[in-house]
């Protein structure tokens, strides 16, 4: 697994963007649902227990202003940038896994 960094800029405002790092990618996938579960408990926060559809994550992913991971290459030691898109595919091919091991 390589170290990713996570770069997201929730607004318009350029003061609201951050960054992350994590030790493999996986990580990093599990905490962007983490962001969009702190974002839903701001949301409501007298709800206990949040559960939630991947279609409201992957819409919330797409209202972010910007959202980017850099992925190490292991072999050219280079960070390769993924947007978006690879972003929810990812997460999609990581709760099916999840949901498949279960069984």
């Amino acid at each position: 697994m390589s170290h990713t960094i996570l770069l997201l800029q929730p607004t318009d405002n350029i003061e609201s963007r951050s960054w992350s790092d994590y030790e493999n990618t996986t990580e990093c996938l599990e905490g962007i649902c983490r962001v969009y579960e702190e974002y839903l408990k701001k949301k409501v926060p007298a709800q206990n227990e949040i559960t939630y559809d991947i279609s409201h994550l992957f819409e919330f992913i797409d209202d972010l202003k910007d959202l980017s991971m850099l992925v190490l290459d292991n072999t050219t030691y280079t960070y390769v940038p993924h947007n978006k898109q690879y972003v929810k595919e990812s997460i999609y091919k990581l709760m099916n896994n999840r949901l498949n091991n279960q069984h």
